[in-house]
């Protein structure tokens, strides 16, 4: 088979990161999220279940049919919209899980009338990058920070890191992680965690539906998923040269999208709220520390998707195990891991002047992590770039919008 060809411990180590970077940095969210409507550990394991099925095969199936990296990942904000409406609204599991299936309609919308694909092909390249690099710089920073709690950790993973890239590359990541692993097993540092082998079962919750639900619980669950998921993530698409055009096949991000909201809207009585483009595990996978071949960096996008195929059906012992890895550790590999995308993107933020202070303005809202009216700073980023480019530009004759 063509992937075990391209498979290389690079691409692999990747995929591994991405899945140990999105989950634990955020499933404390998604439980919160269920605990607010009242879930038992039955219905808590089954969304782990559902959402680990879906992020999977949503996952791993496109991205050996395209042979491009296909990252799809649940909505972390979405799940922190959830956690707080679902205490203040009192909505019951059934209620919730009606809005899981309209917010997933929407999306399913969006992607078959094309319009957010559209939208996003006519931002330009400096903006989307300047978006990307401000997402991921965020995770960058928090690698030295970890220093702060864990020095030791944080110096001999930076040193492993700086060592692997002078002389071996390729696998300057694989080495720091394996590193890391043998120091924190010597230095008894792994959190002492409940691993339970047994398969995670779904439960069914029988959606009921109702415009209070609909509109405090779907609403802001789709336009948090949208603009501060999704937005994001065809920014990362677009920043690693996967883009589809007529003349160079790439990720159909419509098509993508129309898939995510179809697998929502069929997994959503389970437990699945809301899947979606993954931007900051994507750019882990999709960056020259995966594969220095683009052809080939879909064999870590496979081996993340298979590992949360994994999550799915052992729900319970995979959380115990990758939650038991200190938070140190998963803070600096993430950023370590994504110092090459980053330094990319910001090149091509920075590199045309005509885009600069417009690309600069979208990276530090980014950056800063504002959130207003309840949607994160990814989206107000592309705004105050939008606009700053617009008052600046408009009336100038090579001003344009065009597709690119």
């Amino acid at each position: 088979m063509q992937f075990f060809k391209d498979l290389s411990p690079s691409a692999f180590t990747a995929g591994f990161v991405a899945v140990l970077v999105g989950f634990t940095s955020s499933v404390a969210i998604v439980f919160q999220a269920a605990l607010a409507f009242g879930a038992t550990p039955e219905v808590i394991t089954s969304w782990m279940w559902a959402l680990g099925l879906g992020m999977g095969l949503c996952t791993l199936v496109p991205s050996l049919l395209l042979r491009k990296p296909v990252m799809v990942a649940w909505s972390t904000p979405g799940a922190a919209v959830l956690a707080t409406a679902g205490v203040a609204g009192g909505f019951s599991m059934a209620e919730a899980v009606g809005a899981f299936m309209v917010c997933a309609a929407l999306i399913t919308l969006c992607g078959v009338t094309g319009w957010f694909e559209r939208v996003m092909n006519h931002l330009p390249m400096a903006i989307a990058s300047g978006l990307l690099a401000g997402v991921l710089a965020r995770f960058g920073m928090q690698a030295f920070t970890a220093a702060q709690t864990n020095l030791p950790l944080v110096l001999i993973m930076l040193g492993s890191y700086l060592v692997g890239k002078r002389w071996l590359p390729r696998y300057a990541v694989p080495l720091t992680l394996l590193v890391a692993i043998v120091y924190v097993a010597i230095s008894a540092g792994f959190t002492r965690a409940g691993v339970q082998f047994s398969l995670a079962l779904p439960v069914l919750t029988v959606p009921q539906f109702s415009w209070a639900a609909a509109i405090s619980l779907a609403l802001p669950l789709f336009v948090v998923t949208m603009a501060s998921q999704n937005l994001p993530g065809v920014a990362a698409i677009h920043a690693a040269g996967y883009s589809h055009s007529a003349d160079k096949p790439g990720i159909p991000v419509s098509g993508m999208i129309t898939l995510t909201g179809v697998a929502t809207l069929v997994l959503a009585p389970f437990g699945a709220f809301a899947l979606n483009f993954s931007a900051i595990t994507a750019a882990i996978c999709m960056g020259r520390e995966a594969h220095p071949d683009p052809d080939k960096r879909y064999t870590a996008a496979v081996s993340c998707g298979a590992l949360y195929l994994l999550i799915g059906i052992f729900g319970t012992a995979i959380t115990g195990a990758l939650t038991a890895f200190p938070k140190e550790l998963i803070a600096a590999i993430a950023g370590l891991a994504l110092l090459g995308t980053i330094g990319a993107a910001l090149t091509t933020a920075l590199r045309d002047e005509f885009h600069r202070e417009a690309a600069l303005i979208t990276f530090l809202v980014t950056l800063s992590g504002v959130v207003i009216a309840g949607v994160g700073s990814a989206f107000w980023g592309v705004i105050a770039g939008a606009l700053a480019l617009l008052v600046q530009r408009v009336g100038k004759s090579h001003f344009d919008m065009t597709p690119r």
